[in-house]
């Protein structure tokens, strides 16, 4: 039966109101309408109003509740792999498209345009679909059969279907405007994900490991998404008082999916593995008995699993009796399990096993099938809740002594020591009967002594070598791991006093898990009589144990099982062992884990959610910064390993201690983040450990050999030829200068979080600056201009000028005021003296040193020298375009703030009585404390700027206009004049201040104005410059072929140029007043400029074109918001 939402309206029930009902907007309703509203609303169904309205009345009275997805996480483990393989089979089209498409999508949801978006990721998917369809070559390459490669591509687009329908249930608007069709869809993707997510990843598998085993592994994941998607699911869409319990159960309304689509995910559990291994195995199907087996376990296996899912409720489509389904689950799953065990004796047990047996046909047979089937059953019995009375115990103990001892005598246990095996298992029995611990522990004592003696029976004397190690030594640890395996179900049920017993045990497991599987992963070789071979040990099987351990310590941390200190170790123990996936060497497992002990500590053992002070106390703090210090050191070596691997290389010793400074600085992040988020001071400190590291790895300084310690690894790895043999001997340039310009980041980082006090003493703020500029002098001059050594001391005093004005601007004192125009003015000074300077003394030394030389290779220095003056030139205008760049900055931030000031010294003089009501209420320590900072710091005001520091626009404007000159000229110098680099130089213009000297009448309206005439002015400048190269060097292009004269070249162009300066003209004029005028006017200007734009053979003459309607109907936009805006204030 369908939910009444998916019914036809004629046949949904009538369901009378009642107090409880739910109603929207607190308006009360039926349930469901009458069928003759019902026939109203599908008559008026032709208009949008009556659309809306029926939406609203669907939501009013049905059981349709807006909220978000609440099933996303299953949704997603299904279809988000999927989406990753398919991605990766389309390739670079397929993801390109995709994500083009996504951010176009972003782009329009940003913007609140929530239908804009929906269209945007169908689209996407569609031309994703598109793009997959003519890239991935499943028709042609993939598959040998054409049907095959329709059914891949079928199964490709279903896929990408669900994907979009999966999204558009994220958008509230379609729950809200259409809430059936949202209804249809949730449960179209829980009908179709669980068949089409099987299939694909059974075909993701079979691409990996191959086909022999196909079948199984559809298998497999038909169970698993069998129980997450066909298991009864309550929609998301609801609402809390519609999926009220009635009786004990959940109404039918209130599931996803009806009775014919659990009936499909059952016949798709049971017939689509085995009906899949028909068809890719049909040549030997009836080929052994093994190949029998594999049909009856494809089916049975399945078969049991859903009578298992049928305690859930997988069968509540067919009957919900639950005396039927008792028996249906006891007697089919008896037949089931027969049929499953036999199975299991050919196909696995003779099949892999059979030389363990130790037992002559045909007792062999009996006996195994006697322990099998006797367990199954006893296991199933036990499942089902039937040994609870003294017969079900009987039987149930009865069947585990008989089980013991036929599966001693079946793995070769002496007749003599049979009863050894039968009294296990009665203890075993005893222990799930009687919930006997004594029993338990006297089952794991005597199961330890029946393995230890199964192993030693079997492998103790064989000489054979595995992972380095002998097979005795391995069997010991086996052996070991067993045993402590044993004990923990019975650890666990002690007294909570004696968990610490249960932590040991399985900390113990876990480091031994840890070493034989680092010994199986890094030590893959086997050695035995005199053969050697290599053995993989899958990387599956890491994964799997690490996956599974995880699992086991978060159910027992659920369940109190064990302290947050086992957690703790356990989780790292667990999680370490991934990084063997990660690098191949042989210490990583165990210096991931050192790592993880140390850094994890403030994420799982400080988890007191009722406090919300800081949960750790400094003294704890500055412990585990220590810990992690001492780790990072230890761990020294494979961090060297893992940077070797990734640059292919040995690194260098700066960035080695760069990199550990860092890993330190990142793994003491959650000790700051989440227990000391309040103290400024921990945060200053890591960001400064943190830069240092960077600053090591980006820089890489030279180390003095004192400071490094060089094992045995890093000085073989360091000794190797290969490196010169490779690439040749390599000319080092001088890098002790890296250590001035990280001396100059980390004070400049300190003095800006408050570590170094130079806002309060004068005299350290002198000396900051002085170092600062002397540090970034000493750098620059040796990185860029080693061979001019007379310029060293002019570069010199241009950074520590530079350093001296920046910082005494942010932090002013009493004289600096007067003190830094002069300052500035030097700076000015030393611009050209420098840029002159250091040509003559390059063509000096070319001259002196030309004796004695013949006239080639005068000729030769001379261009050289000429070249490296170039050059150097250019740096220096760089150079200096930072520093008035910087300058100009720091005068605009400062202005910006005095008018801030300004504005809040007015607002706090109506609060100044309040204010001093409550300084009475500061204790007398703090007051003080207050005063004497208030007095250190600098007295700046409105006033004194007025008097002093009128200077301050004026500088700043000659800093801007000299940075944007100079960028103009880089710009002639490097790209020869580029049309593109206007665009990003004029907003440098930004930067000019309202001063009386040289921008009068120049305010924060007419901010935009110099931005928009560099743009047009240089633009016109260079057009006309261009036009006059033209025609002076002959060069007028078409006219010529046709056989104009250069000069009509020339006043063609002119003329088209003219035509573009009513547009511009226009824009500068209203961004400077801001005026509006007719609107009309800048769009009859429009039409001047295409002819510009189509005729003219001036690049620079187009660009303006296009600029000038771009500016046209820019003002005529703004223009009309301004004239709507005000307006609307009327």
């Amino acid at each position: 039966m369908f939910p009444p939402e998916l019914q036809p309206r004629s046949f949904r029930p009538y369901i009378s109101t009642s107090v409880s009902a739910p109603s929207f907007n607190g308006v009360g309703g039926d349930a469901y309408p009458s069928p003759n509203s019902a026939s109203s609303v599908y008559a008026a169904a032709g208009s949008s109003s009556s659309r809306s309205s029926t939406s609203r009345s669907l939501l009013k009275g049905s059981r349709f509740s807006p909220s978000t997805f609440a099933h996303n996480a299953r949704i997603a483990l299904a279809l988000v792999p999927c989406a990753a393989f398919l991605l990766d089979l389309g390739g670079t089209p397929v993801l390109a498209t995709l994500t083009l498409g996504l951010m176009i999508a972003y782009i329009l949801d940003s913007l609140n345009f929530k239908p804009g978006s929906f269209f945007a990721v169908w689209f996407s998917l569609i031309a994703a679909q598109i793009a997959f369809f003519f890239s991935s070559s499943l028709l042609l390459s993939t598959f040998n059969s054409v049907s095959l490669g329709l059914l891949a591509s079928f199964a490709c687009a279903l896929t990408n279907f669900l994907i979009g329908v999966w999204v558009s249930l994220q958008f509230k608007w379609i729950q809200i405007e259409y809430p059936t069709i949202v209804l249809a869809l949730e449960r179209l993707l829980f009908a179709c994900v669980p068949i089409l997510a099987s299939s694909i990843f059974a075909w993701a598998t079979v691409s990996a490991v191959g086909m022999v085993n196909a079948a199984y592994y559809l298998m497999a994941f038909n169970c698993v998404f069998y129980w997450i998607f066909s298991i009864p699911r309550v929609s998301s869409f609801k609402m809390k008082q519609e999926v009220s319990y009635h009786g004990g159960e959940v109404p039918d309304e209130s599931l996803i999916l009806g009775q014919l689509d659990s009936c499909l995910h059952t016949l798709n559990l049971l017939f689509f593995p085995l009906l899949f291994h028909i068809a890719s195995h049909y040549s030997i199907l009836f080929s052994s008995a093994a190949s029998i087996c594999d049909l009856f376990l494809l089916f049975f296996v399945p078969f049991l699993f859903q009578l298992y899912a049928s305690t859930r409720g997988a069968l509540r489509w067919l009957t919900k009796n639950d005396r039927q389904l008792h028996s249906i689950r006891l007697v089919n799953g008896a037949i089931a399990l027969l049929v499953v065990v036999l199975c299991l004796e050919v196909r696995v047990v003779f099949h892999s096993f059979g030389r363990y047996i130790q037992v002559p046909p045909p007792f062999n047979y009996l006996l195994v099938t006697i322990s099998m089937l006797g367990g199954a059953a006893a296991a199933g019995a036990y499942a089902l809740g039937m040994v609870s009375d003294a017969f079900g115990s009987t039987v149930f103990t009865s069947l585990s002594v008989l089980v013991s001892a036929a599966g001693a005598i079946v793995v070769g246990f002496p007749v003599l020591f049979i009863p050894l095996p039968s009294v296990a298992g009665f203890y075993l029995a005893r222990f799930f009967t009687k919930k006997s611990l004594s029993s338990y522990f006297a089952f794991v004592v005597l199961g330890s002594l029946m393995v230890t003696w199964f192993v030693m029976h079997n492998y103790w004397d064989l000489n054979i070598w595995m992972a380095g190690m002998s097979l005795k030594s391995f069997c010991k640890l086996i052996v070991g791991s067993v045993i402590l395996a044993m004990a923990v179900p019975g650890l666990a049920l002690l007294p909570p006093k004696l968990h610490v017993l249960m932590e040991a045990c399985l900390v113990s497991h876990a480091l031994l898990l840890c070493y034989v599987e680092n010994r199986f992963f890094n030590y893959s070789n086997v050695y035995y009589y005199g053969m050697e071979d290599d053995v993989m040990y899958p990387s599956y099987m890491v994964m799997m144990t690490t996956f599974f351990g995880l699992a086991l310590v978060r159910r027992l941390s659920v369940d109190n099982r064990i302290g947050p200190k086992a957690v703790w170790i356990l989780t790292c123990l667990y999680c370490s062992k991934l990084a063997m996936l990660v690098m191949a060497s042989k210490a990583v497992l165990w210096v991931s884990a050192v790592l993880l002990l140390a850094v994890s500590p403030p994420l799982l053992l400080y988890k007191d959610k009722s406090r919300t002070a800081s949960k750790m106390k400094p003294w704890q703090a500055y412990a585990h910064g220590g810990v992690v210090a001492l780790a990072v050191w230890f761990c020294r070596e494979t961090i060297f390993e893992a940077l070797q691997w990734w640059n292919g290389r040995p690194p260098s010793d700066g960035l080695l201690l760069g990199t550990c400074i860092l890993l330190v600085g990142l793994a003491c992040v959650p000790i700051v983040a989440l227990h000391f988020s309040h103290a400024m001071s921990a945060k200053r400190c890591l960001l400064l450990v943190v830069a240092t590291g960077v600053l090591f790895i980006l820089m890489q300084p030279p180390i003095p050999m004192s400071w490094t310690y060089s094992s045995d690894i890093i000085k073989a790895a360091r000794q190797s030829s290969d490196d010169i043999s490779i690439y040749g001997f390599i000319a080092s340039k001088p890098s002790w200068p890296a250590w001035l310009l990280i001396a100059a980041i980390l004070l400049t980082l300190a003095a800006i979080a408050s570590i170094l006090p130079i806002k309060y003493i004068v005299e350290l703020r002198t000396f900051y600056s002085i170092a600062v500029g002397i540090a970034l002098g000493v750098y620059i001059s040796a990185e860029y201009f080693l061979q001019t050594a007379m310029l060293h001391l002019l570069i010199v005093i241009t950074m520590v000028c530079t350093s001296v004005f920046v910082v005494f601007t942010h932090f002013p004192s009493a004289s600096s005021t007067k003190l830094l125009p002069w300052v500035f003015a030097l700076l000015v000074a030393l611009f050209p003296v420098t840029y002159l300077l250091e040509g003559q003394v390059r063509n000096n030394k070319s001259l002196l040193g030309d004796g004695g030389v013949g006239d080639l290779e005068v000729e030769d220095n001379k261009l050289a020298t000429l070249l490296a003056v170039e050059g150097a030139r250019t740096s220096l205008l760089g150079l200096y375009a930072a520093i008035f760049m910087l300058i100009a900055l720091e005068i605009k931030f400062e202005l910006a703030s005095l008018l801030r000031e300004k504005v809040t010294e007015r607002g706090g003089l109506r609060h100044s009585q309040s204010g001093q009501n409550g300084t009475a209420s500061v204790p007398p320590r703090l007051r003080f404390m207050q005063m004497r900072r208030a007095s250190a710091v600098p007295t700046f005001t409105i006033k004194r700027m007025a008097a002093e520091g009128a200077w301050m626009p004026a500088v700043g404007n000659v800093a801007t206009i000299m940075c944007f000159a100079i960028c103009l000229i880089l710009n002639v110098n490097l790209t020869g004049g580029s049309n593109r680099a206007i665009f990003f130089l004029a907003p440098i213009l930004l930067l000019l201040n309202q001063d009386s000297d040289f921008v009068a009448g120049f305010g924060d309206k007419q901010r935009y104005f110099p931005v928009t005439v560099a743009i047009s002015g240089y633009l016109v400048l260079t057009a006309l410059y261009g036009i006059w190269e033209d025609v002076w060097h002959g060069n007028p292009g078409w006219s010529l072929e046709i056989g104009g004269h250069d000069w009509f070249f020339g006043v063609k162009n002119l003329a088209l140029l003219i035509l573009t300066f009513p547009s511009h003209i226009l824009f500068n004029r209203f961004v400077w007043s801001y005026t509006r005028r007719n609107d009309s006017t800048p769009l009859l200007t429009i039409p001047l400029n295409i002819p510009s734009i189509i005729i003219t053979d001036v690049l620079k003459v187009k660009i303006l074109g296009l600029l000038g309607i771009i500016y046209s109907l820019a003002q005529y936009l703004i223009s009309r918001q301004q004239h709507i805006t005000g307006l609307k204030y009327i």
